[in-house]
């Protein structure tokens, strides 16, 4: 099993977004997020159908660190149920990964 992985989290707000990405690249819980703005999300809550606006957050961490970084997310995202995912990275440049590895290490 790769011990990378991408997290995917929605949120209504670039500014919002931008606030929990700089957090948890400061915590090295993630090595980056990108941050995609203007994306349409149509779901179902609470029995009503929605289609908002939303900002997409996409990160790179180790799987490892996927406890503590949605306990971070959560803390910061307004949202009752927030969207925080996970997805294996299956393949990626080496050099990327070992990136991604040392960005998320505390340095000592």
């Amino acid at each position: 099993m790769n011990p990378f992985i991408i997290c995917i989290v929605t949120i209504d707000d670039m500014e919002k977004a931008a606030l929990i990405a700089r957090v948890l690249v400061e915590k090295k819980l993630v090595a980056c997020v990108n941050i995609v703005p203007q994306i349409r999300s149509i779901y179902s809550w609470k029995g009503q159908i929605y289609d908002e606006s939303e900002c997409l957050m996409i990160m790179k961490t180790r799987r490892e660190l996927f406890g503590k970084l949605q306990t971070a997310a959560k803390e910061l995202h307004p949202y009752e149920v927030p969207e925080i995912i996970a997805l294996e990275i299956a393949e990626g440049l080496p050099a990327y990964l070992s990136w991604i590895d040392e960005s998320t290490r505390p340095k000592f």
